[in-house]
């Protein structure tokens, strides 16, 4: 797999997203399972079939540009609002930066660390480790970038995480990513009850840090990735099932302003797994 990687990180952005619409429909027409997904997830947070059309394209393109992305030279990273960025960061404080399922979230974590690692420290990533060996050293490779550092998604870094932070450094997570069994409480993602991470809330809470929403948007053309970033609506409450409430529906907020760039076939709605 590695070698097949390697093989396709030198083509042109351009290339590998005509290729990976056509990957989204195949895996649309012959996974049934994939294809409901869609359908139900969409409807639920009450977006029609022209969302689901560009979704379908959207999710082969991630797909077909991980190898670039991962092992390539970087594409193009244009910078929406950096106003809130910089202010987190001279603030002397930790970052949570909060991204999700949607457009390429692994250019978020590749632009901060080019754009701020140098003044302000590594950005460090949270990550979930590939099961499968091969798929799993490619992901350690994607990560070996200047100014990127990873914490995966064990004991070991969480605490990595937190040390980060109190240190004023920035840390970036996605926490609509289902949780191992028992690290997440059940919380309303578009009016239905989804497992969801609490370690987001209790980063931000246990460290003071600023949290700041952000997500790469797929620009048209292959042109390359617009990273966008906000605060947060109000300041997240104490309590936490509240706090992941609000996060969840921060993530809704977001999805609404481009929701054919969003996962819609990740199963969001699923029994979380044994934790390890």
């Amino acid at each position: 797999m590695l070698a097949l990687f390697r093989f396709f990180a030198p083509w042109p952005m351009w290339l590998l997203h005509a290729g990976g619409a056509v990957i989204g429909w195949l895996a649309y027409f012959l996974s049934p399972t994939y294809r409901r997904r869609i359908h139900t997830h969409t409807q639920l947070a009450g977006y029609d079939n022209s969302v689901v059309r560009e979704a379908i394209a959207q999710a082969g393109k991630m797909v077909a540009e991980l190898p670039r992305v991962w092992l390539g030279k970087s594409a193009p990273i244009f910078w929406g609002n950096t106003a809130c960025v910089d202010e987190a960061y001279q603030s002397g404080k930790g970052v949570v930066f909060l991204t999700l399922h949607m457009g390429c979230f692994e250019a978020v974590g590749q632009g901060l660390a080019q754009r701020y690692a140098a003044q302000y420290g590594p950005l460090t990533a949270l990550y979930r480790p590939a099961r499968q060996p091969s798929l799993a050293k490619i992901v350690e490779l994607s990560r070996q970038r200047p100014g990127l550092e990873t914490a995966p998604t064990t004991l070991a870094g969480v605490r990595k995480m937190m040390k980060a932070l109190r240190s004023g450094k920035a840390i970036c997570l996605l926490p609509d990513q289902v949780p191992p069994q028992d690290l997440g409480i059940w919380s309303p993602f578009f009016g239905k009850d989804a497992y969801t991470m609490t370690l987001a809330a209790r980063l931000v809470a246990s460290s003071d840090a600023v949290p700041l929403l952000c997500w790469g948007e797929r620009l048209s053309g292959a042109r390359g990735f617009r990273l966008h970033f906000s605060p947060l609506s109000k300041t997240l409450p104490s309590d936490l099932p509240s706090a992941v409430a609000q996060i969840n529906s921060e993530l809704e907020a977001i999805i609404a302003q481009m929701p054919g760039q969003y996962l819609w076939g990740y199963g969001r709605y699923k029994t979380p797994r044994p934790a390890a």
